[in-house]
């Protein structure tokens, strides 16, 4: 059996130089609180707005053992 080394951010005491996040534990992180990423778009000619494109997600995991909010199974 291995003994897991311990990550810099994981060690009490203060960081020394630049530390790296690994991409798994970041999306790990991410999809374990959630992150909500919103923008918007404006194509314009001659300062006149032609289109607007807005972008509005929800990244969240999803486990059974979180009831959902909705007491009729969602809004779908």
């Amino acid at each position: 059996m291995s003994i897991r080394e311990p990550v810099p951010w994981d060690t009490p005491g203060p960081l020394s130089g630049p530390i790296g996040v690994p991409l798994v534990d970041l999306l790990d992180r991410v999809l374990s609180t959630g992150v909500v990423v919103s923008g918007d778009l404006v194509i314009a000619i001659a300062d006149v707005p032609l289109i607007r494109l807005s972008l509005h997600a929800l990244l969240s995991s999803v486990s059974e053992r979180v009831p959902a909010p909705w007491s009729d199974g969602g809004p779908l």
